[in-house]
């Protein structure tokens, strides 16, 4: 199958790499073919109270809580209606549990609930963020690093500074599914790039509003982690793209392009 070289040649992520081994034909769909996904308010809801978590922390958690909310709402309003102006019929969105209209509006009161809370939780759970040599603060803090034998880059929500000296990657959650590969490819690059301690890891959890058990990161691998890079990237440029239909089917966004779909 022939593959377009943009997607041959550029760096892998995580969400690449975990998209391909759950089903080749929806990485090749949605990053070859470009095929529009269909909308969901989960994905508005996630990245939007990412936006506002960020900004509150690189304010240095100055922020009041009202302004953090109004981040939010602000951006999930933003990322609706982009949503809405590619699928206008709401009944078309992916939802769980509840019609695509009823949980956009549905997320819109989650999520600043979660966004207050958040701010409730910082202020009775001091951090310290770690900071990079040059300054920059460890908040969505850009990695490009190379991990079995391939370019790897992402985005990390947050790098804390651990009583002991070691630092440790946090990823904020506001859906159910949770990745130790994510953390793990986290921990990875930064001991790579900044010659630092890593050996735990953690979510915070919106849901729930706290945080995870420690992921323990002191006998991770890096040939481990980048085993799983290297594969996905050989399967890309040979072109081999696997469907595996299943239950996921349900949740996958381009799935109205698929003649595997179950």
């Amino acid at each position: 199958m022939e593959v377009h070289l943009n997607i041959e040649n550029q760096a892998r992520s995580v969400s690449q790499t975990q998209q391909y081994e759950q089903c080749g034909w929806r990485f090749y769909l949605q990053r070859v073919e470009r095929v529009v996904p269909r909308p969901a308010a989960w994905s508005s809801h996630g990245t939007a109270f990412h936006s506002a978590v960020e900004v509150y922390e690189k304010s240095g958690r100055a922020l009041p809580v009202e302004a953090v909310v109004q981040l939010f709402s602000d951006r999930y309003s933003e990322l609706v209606n982009k949503g809405l102006d590619k699928e206008p019929n709401t009944d078309r969105w992916l939802a769980a549990g509840r019609p695509g209209g009823a949980d956009i509006e549905h997320r819109y009161v989650l999520g600043q609930e979660q966004a207050a809370y958040y701010v409730r939780w910082a202020a009775e759970n001091p951090t310290r963020t770690w900071t990079t040599p040059d300054g920059q603060p460890g908040v969505e803090l850009y990695f490009l690093v190379k991990l079995g034998g391939v370019q790897v880059r992402g985005f990390i929500d947050q790098l804390v500074q651990d009583d002991d000296g070691s630092v440790r990657p946090r990823d904020w959650k506001t859906g159910s599914t949770k990745s130790k590969f994510q953390l793990q490819t986290y921990a990875v690059a930064i001991r790579k790039l900044y010659n630092i301690e890593v050996l735990r890891a953690d979510w915070y959890l919106a849901k729930e509003g706290r945080l995870s058990r420690p992921v323990k990161l002191e006998d991770l691998r890096e040939e481990e982690v980048g085993e799983r890079f290297a594969d996905m990237d050989a399967a890309v440029k040979r072109g081999d793209f696997p469907a595996r239909p299943g239950f996921q089917c349900r949740f996958c966004d381009v799935s109205h392009a698929c003649t595997f779909r179950k």
